[in-house]
């Protein structure tokens, strides 16, 4: 896991990315919040520990100008004790999560695996099979590339039979998964929008066919 640690306080710092490497992390300090923000943008970090009160450019505006950007890095915030307003604030900005100064650095370790295995949970792969490739999370679907371009509930189905590849899935799970806040859906329904998402299978890809098992539902396979 690798932390970015950002504090205007050297010795602070320099306790914090200690601790941390001797937890089996990869950390690494930084002294003002121009630095910080630039060391958070890189790809590989996992998780950053900000101060609130930074030279050069404050915490609560790193952080607003990183979600700004559409980075998702969790951010766990340094705070004053008693500073509610502050930490309001921060979390109004896009932290995911505070420490009121001073704190224990087994706390720091044990909020920063949670946010580690937050993120091995939400992370959906990516499913490929054969010319199809379908991204659960960006709700996208393409074929050799070229984007599918499918209404919502046909990439919902989509992204079903996808998790399902080679089994047999049946029209009551199908339901049940994508409408079962909507107990009065029309027998029909189904029917035609998996029509729908079978014609533009079968028209653009070589390889992939959603096959139709009489008296059972869908199976999404390879073209024998």
């Amino acid at each position: 896991m690798r932390v970015v640690v950002v504090d205007d306080e050297r010795r602070m710092v320099e306790l914090i990315v200690s601790y941390l490497q001797e937890a089996g992390m990869d950390a690494q300090g930084f002294y003002d919040g121009r630095a910080g923000l630039a060391a958070a943008r890189g790809e590989d970090v996992d998780a950053v520990v900000l101060d609130l009160m930074l030279p050069a450019i404050g915490g609560i505006e790193v952080c607003r100008r990183l979600r700004k950007e559409g980075n998702t890095v969790p951010v766990l915030m340094l705070t004053a004790r008693g500073a509610v307003s502050e930490r309001v604030a921060g979390l109004e900005a896009g932290a995911d999560d505070y420490l009121v100064k001073p704190f224990a650095l087994e706390e720091l370790v044990a909020r920063l695996r949670v946010f580690q295995r937050r993120n091995e949970v939400i992370e959906d792969p990516v499913l490929v099979l054969a010319d199809l490739t379908v991204d659960p999370t960006a709700r996208l679907a393409w074929i050799d590339g070229v984007e599918l371009g499918l209404a919502r509930r046909e990439l919902d189905i989509l992204v079903t039979l996808a998790e399902n590849a080679g089994r047999a899935v049946s029209r009551s799970f199908i339901i049940d998964e994508i409408w079962a806040d909507e107990p009065d859906i029309r027998s029909n329904a189904l029917d035609v929008h998996m029509y729908r998402l079978r014609t533009s299978i079968s028209e653009r890809s070589s390889s992939v066919t959603i096959t139709t098992l009489r008296g059972v539902g869908w199976r999404l396979e390879r073209r024998s």
